[in-house]
């Protein structure tokens, strides 16, 4: 909760970025494959949250 402005590493954030990416791209042709990489972008999330 107190970690709630604190910044993300640029790599935290790219990482994440680049998921988001995939997915976007994936659901034009293959929506089970973007609703897996949503899902793996947002545990990435997650868990980014968890440590701060």
């Amino acid at each position: 909760m107190f970690g709630l402005f604190k910044k993300k590493t640029e790599k935290e954030k790219l990482t994440y970025q680049k998921l988001m990416k995939e997915a976007f791209e994936l659901s034009k042709s293959n929506r089970r494959a973007s609703d897996e990489k949503y899902a793996e972008a947002d545990e990435l999330q997650k868990r980014m949250d968890a440590l701060d």
